[in-house]
Formats: C-alpha cells, sequence, structure tokens
C-alpha cells in the first residue's frame, strides 16, 4: 500500500487541477453573473478539497488536522459567499442572460434593460 500512496496524491492532485480548469472555463464561458457564480463556487470547494486530500495522504497528524480545519472552513465559507455575490447582484438588478432563464422572484430581472 505504500508504493500506491503516491500514485493516490498524483491522481488527486490531477484531479484537482481538472475541475479547478473547467471551474475557471466556466467563468468564462457562462453568460450572466449567477451562473459564473455557480461555476466559481463549485469549482472552489471541490477542486480545494480534492487538492487538500492529497495531502491527507502523507498520513502525517498535524497536516490532516489542518486539512480538517481547512475543509470546514471551506464548507462553511463558500456558500455564504456566492449567497452574498448572488443577493449583491439580484440587488443591484444585474439581468438573467441564460438561455430559458426563469426569474421567481417577480422582478423580470431576464426582462429587465440592463443599468450601466
Amino acid at each position: 500500500m505504500g508504493a500506491l500512496l503516491p500514485w493516490i496524491a498524483d491522481a488527486l492532485v490531477v484531479l484537482g487541477v481538472a475541475v479547478i480548469t473547467v471551474g475557471v472555463y466556466g467563468m468564462i464561458r457562462m453568460p450572466d453573473t449567477y451562473t459564473r457564480l455557480h461555476a466559481a463556487s463549485k469549482a472552489v470547494f471541490l477542486g480545494v478539497i480534492s487538492l487538500l486530500a492529497a495531502s491527507v495522504v502523507t498520513g502525517q497528524p498535524a497536516i490532516i488536522f489542518r486539512v480538517v480545519l481547512i475543509s470546514l472552513f471551506l464548507l462553511l465559507t463558500s456558500p455564504v459567499a456566492a449567497h452574498v455575490i448572488g443577493q449583491a447582484a439580484y440587488r443591484r438588478g444585474e439581468r438573467m442572460l441564460a438561455p430559458n432563464s426563469v426569474d421567481e422572484s417577480g422582478r423580470d430581472l431576464d426582462r429587465m434593460p440592463r443599468e450601466h
């Protein structure tokens, strides 16, 4: 099992980099703030957790403790940050540009002219 651990760590690093890369592509490709926010928040959380899991492979208790703390911090702060950014975009009146978007707020953000 000891010879397999570096391969597992490498696979987790590659997975983390791939997820973050897809998230960056989503940030560039998505049409509006709301869909970009979704791509960014998922990529940050899943990509970084995968990179942190690669650190756990070392088996050192101090590193595992730090990884658990960082993971908990990300688990708590990522949704809150995404919500605050989405709420700021909503209050600013950002339009929904995604095709077939449905605005359930009643403010017709998917039809409003952009105010910039």
